[in-house]
């Protein structure tokens, strides 16, 4: 039976790179929860409206702190970070766990064990030719 053609870059996207590839799928999720912090960090900042300076005075640490956790690519959100930045910004940090069951998305289990240490492995040595390429 033939495929059904479609010309919507999303759907071809995660048939190409995603579709029974549970550790990219993983991968995938994991980036979501970074955008999504960094996110909503920004948005309480500038609904408070405060610049990244002022509100790097009010959890005492540098404006590049609080640049790198608007970022999206950042990766090293702190639980304690995130309530210093909650508490500056007179909001509650709520922590939630769900399921990672979505319509079409398999659960992390089945990247199976020692998936953290195959990502650290594998970005590092991504970010370590990153480096070569741009001298």
């Amino acid at each position: 039976m033939a495929r059904k053609k479609t010309t919507d870059a999303v759907h071809i996207l995660h048939r190409r790179f995603f579709a029974g590839k549970p550790e990219m799928l993983a991968l995938l999720e994991d980036e979501r929860t970074n955008a999504q912090i960094a996110r909503k960090i920004h948005e309480l900042r500038t609904a408070a409206g405060l610049t990244q300076e002022n509100l790097a005075k009010r959890v005492s640490t540098s404006t590049s702190v609080i640049c790198r956790l608007e970022d999206a690519d950042y990766e090293g959100h702190s639980l304690s970070m995130l309530r210093r930045i909650a508490s500056a910004l007179d909001t509650r940090l709520e922590l939630r766990f769900a399921p990672l069951t979505r319509t079409g998305s398999p659960v992390r289990e089945a990247v199976g064990v020692g998936y953290a240490a195959r990502r650290r492995k594998r970005r590092s040595s991504a970010t370590r030719t990153h480096r070569k390429t741009r001298r």
